[in-house]
């Protein structure tokens, strides 16, 4: 019997790092989840993360050989190797992220950032299946964003294009972790739906639930859970978010005209509460020539494992230079 093919997908996080091990199909297999422990160094976290990955492939209850390892992390520059500048991360200016990989695996090992990690997998296991043309754009702690054109990941002169979440909506706004202010992230995105929520309890003397909460208790799906029950000040905190984030997508599809804009990440599960008056505003502020050329749609992919399919897709894309399993177990 033929050994299974599986690529290793790897999502670094400045809080936690989840792996697995994905077939060609997208099945994915001993998906595990560890803390990052990103204010120790960047050796430290690989050795814990290499006797992790071993422990759990110790237990894949199958004959495979292992083809190669994705990996998605913040800042990363898929043609140097390296993550860059990572904010969350402790590990100084440049890590050679796939050389420390390949002290431990003789392997091909392939690296971008999770947004275009998440782009890739959209387009082998998901919606985007037989797109040439389109955007992820995944909603979590920050905003990321990962462009295909003509059926490749849009990298740029610098290695580092797609950045829509330090895109500016307000050049006085709110201070961003990049240094900047008024980021689309710092108002789109789990922190800043939570930001426009406070901002409106400061405005406004409607009756909530959110006065009577904790600053730990407010977070963006206790906002969704009221929301969903009605709750006026919720309610204006999605719509005011959509309407930036509507803004700012058209703007995106007039520059990138792509045949869909797909919504991946934690903030994405609010679902049509989120999807719907975003889809309004990017058709009220896009310039006619584009109406109705793009669609507005949900991941295909399930939120707790898209990262890791996303990465594993780098291997299964042909991004990697080999395309033969090499490590039989």
């Amino acid at each position: 019997m033929q050994d299974r093919g599986l690529a290793l997908g790897i999502d670094v996080g400045g809080t936690k790092t989840a792996f697995g091990f994905v077939d060609r199909k997208g099945a994915l297999y001993n998906a595990t989840i560890m803390a990052t422990k990103a204010f120790k160094s960047a050796e430290d976290f690989m050795s814990r993360l290499y006797r992790r990955i071993e422990e759990v492939r110790a237990d894949l209850p199958f004959p495979y050989c292992l083809c190669g390892i994705g990996i998605g992390a913040p800042n990363a520059h898929h043609d140097r190797g390296t993550i860059e500048k990572a904010v969350n991360l402790n590990w100084g200016e440049t890590v050679d992220f796939v050389a420390l990989v390949r002290k431990y695996y003789d392997l091909p090992v392939s690296i971008t950032n999770d947004a275009n990690a998440a782009a890739l997998g959209e387009m082998l296991f998901g919606n985007a299946r037989g797109m040439k043309h389109f955007l992820v754009i995944t909603l979590g702690t920050g905003l990321g964003s990962g462009i295909v054109a003509d059926g490749r990941l849009l990298y740029g002169a610098s290695g580092f294009a797609g950045e829509l979440g330090h895109t500016v909506v307000d050049p006085d706004g709110r201070p961003c972790r990049c240094g900047k202010r008024g980021c689309l992230e710092t108002y789109v995105s789990a922190a800043g739906l939570r930001k426009t929520a406070l901002e409106l309890l400061a405005e406004r003397c409607d009756q909530t639930l959110l006065r009577a909460m904790s600053d730990e208790d407010m977070t963006s799906k206790r906002i969704f859970d009221l929301a969903v029950e009605g709750d006026v000040i919720a309610l204006e905190a999605f719509d005011r978010t959509a309407r930036i984030l509507g803004m700012k997508l058209a703007d995106a599809v007039a520059h990138l005209s792509p045949e869909a804009i797909f919504l991946a990440g934690g903030l994405s599960e609010a679902g049509d509460l989120l999807l719907k008056p975003t889809e309004q505003y990017m058709k009220d502020f896009m310039f006619g020539a584009y109406r109705d050329t793009v669609k507005l749609m949900p991941s295909g992919l399930e939120t707790g494992a898209s990262a890791v399919l996303g990465a594993s897709a780098l291997i299964w894309s042909g991004n990697s230079h080999s395309h033969e399993c090499q490590t039989r177990v």
